[in-house]
């Protein structure tokens, strides 16, 4: 399927997804939100990992603050709400997903593209990257799950700062911060992000299904809760082809092949 603005490369085991407005610094505008969504199905059927990138010297620059600007001289925030739920919805899809994502974060994450950077299970960012939940300079307020996930991965404390000022911060400090797995060369982002998407795609799908709602779980669940769900998990597990497969490769020492059975 074709989109404006939005790329999907198929190259298995990876999916990689790249907003494609560089001219604008990849800001979601027309339909980029619902094409996203429809991008994001469709790697989900195939692909053992999903790659979210941007083109050009960013990562997404968040909402197209030009066509706001036109909503709310026009008093008209009924064509607003439509794009705010179609954001929460693509946060919903990525989270609900069976297989790991990974933002490679090029340039700028502000706005709804810091939150939907922070939307992903992991982050490599370009020594270049800056991030920045931008809302407050403009008078508005997060979305895309921004002050959810914030919040969880720095503190109470780092996102109010963030949040109030907008401050954009580096991709040094954003990882001091808990905000970024990893730092690299801005000329080995793409070669770092293929193998780190490799080697998460080297693991047993299975055990990454159940690990990521494991970890979801953790951030609103009791111990003993949790204690019963990594049971039920482990026994699932147990029971697939691919623990035959990964004990037998222990054992034999050797890589296992896991097929996600």
């Amino acid at each position: 399927m074709a989109w404006d603005h939005i790329e999907l490369d198929l190259d298995e085991p990876v999916a990689t997804i790249t907003l494609n407005r560089p001219e604008a610094l990849n800001a979601f505008v027309g339909s980029m939100r619902a094409d996203l969504l429809d991008a994001i199905d469709e790697a989900a059927g195939s692909a053992r990992v999903l790659v979210l990138t941007g083109a050009g010297r960013a990562f997404c620059s968040g909402g197209d603050v030009r066509a706001m600007a036109r909503m709310r001289v026009e008093g008209n925030a009924n064509e607003l709400k439509p794009l705010i739920e179609q954001g929460k919805q693509v946060v919903k899809r990525l989270r609900a997903l069976p297989i790991p994502t990974l933002a490679s974060v090029n340039g700028v994450a502000a706005g709804a593209g810091f939150s939907l950077a922070l939307a992903c299970d992991l982050r490599i960012a370009s020594d270049n990257a800056r991030f920045g939940a931008s809302f407050a300079r403009i008078g508005l307020h997060p979305d895309w799950g921004g002050t959810y996930f914030l919040t969880r991965l720095a503190g109470a404390g780092v996102a109010r700062d963030l949040v109030f000022t907008g401050r954009l911060v580096g991709a040094e400090e954003a990882s001091r911060l808990g905000l970024v797995n990893e730092v690299v060369d801005s000329e080995a982002l793409t070669r770092r992000t293929r193998e780190k998407a490799l080697e998460l795609a080297s693991a047993a799908p299975v055990s990454i299904r159940y690990a990521r709602e494991a970890i979801a779980r953790a951030e609103h669940s009791p111990l003993e809760e949790m204690l019963d769900f990594e049971e039920e998990a482990q026994l699932a597990c147990f029971r697939t082809e691919d623990a035959l497969e990964g004990l037998s490769a222990f054992a034999e020492k050797r890589r296992p092949d896991f097929k996600g059975k």
